[in-house]
């Protein structure tokens, strides 16, 4: 996906925000509902409402909608909601789940268990008691397209819905480096080798809270030998002959894309 220069993440409204035109986000068990107002009016005073930043001049808010407000079927996922949004909406409407979850799951402190409270100067919540900060988690995590000549690895993983293959990805341990993450990753999945292994591009992945980060890399050596509790099936495929691939939402279908491309 590429970097939209309408969409500016933030963490505090500046003076020019609180008088722009605002959207809200409402977020319930992870699904999404547009308004220009919030469904709780009470949601800033309750400590429940976020600002997420700037869209196109707009100052957007996350709000997190108590069970209390009727759901009229208004509240949609996140996969559905892609394609209905403009991807600058969809990228803030994803920044408005990572944030509420973040908040929701933060409400006490994880060394003391006092009660937390937003930070003032940046984005956490602090421990009253022990002053222990707990800022949103960001998990990076690698996806690889293996090119072997003119064949691309491809595999189905054990939790896929259908008969999708798609590029292989992992996330990335304490200690390890990106490069090292990739090859370890590979190797335990499929059990190859690679190398020259290069960087394309980057995604946020709101499913919960992941940043994936995109390479190209060149088999070098080993059979495909599935890790069964992570891979259903691999084979290596042409450009002529590809299985189903996931759609343009992900990192993975552009990853691919560039590679039929000739990238």
């Amino acid at each position: 996906m590429p970097a939209v220069a309408s969409f500016n993440p933030l963490t505090f409204p500046s003076d020019a925000h609180r008088h722009a035109p605002v959207r809200w986000f409402g977020v319930r068990s992870g699904k999404v509902i547009l308004g220009d107002e919030p469904l709780d009016p009470g949601a800033l005073a309750a400590g429940v409402a976020h600002f997420l930043g700037d869209l196109a001049g707009d100052a957007c808010w996350a709000e997190e909608v108590p069970d209390s407000v009727p759901d009229d079927g208004g509240f949609i996922d996140l996969f559905s909601l892609y394609g209905r949004l403009s991807e600058p909406e969809w990228v803030m409407a994803g920044r408005a789940v990572q944030i509420c979850d973040w908040a929701r799951n933060h409400r006490f402190c994880g060394r003391c268990g006092e009660a937390t409270a937003p930070s003032t100067t940046d984005r956490s919540m602090v421990c009253a008691t022990c002053a222990l900060p707990a800022y949103p988690r960001l998990a990076p995590a690698i996806i690889t397209l293996v090119t072997r000549g003119d064949e691309a690895l491809l595999a189905r993983g054990v939790q896929f819905r259908g008969p999708m293959f798609s590029c292989l990805a992992g996330f990335v341990e304490p200690g390890e480096s990106l490069e090292e993450a990739l090859a370890r990753e590979v190797r335990e999945e499929v059990g190859v080798d690679v190398d020259d292994i290069r960087y394309q591009s980057s995604q946020p992945w709101p499913f919960p809270h992941s940043l994936m980060l995109g390479f190209r890399a060149r088999w070098t050596g080993g059979d495909i030998v599935c890790d069964p509790t992570e891979i259903a099936e691999a084979s290596w495929f042409t450009r002529d002959a590809l299985p189903q691939i996931p759609p343009r939402i992900s990192i993975a279908r552009k990853l691919i894309d560039g590679w039929l491309a000739g990238d």
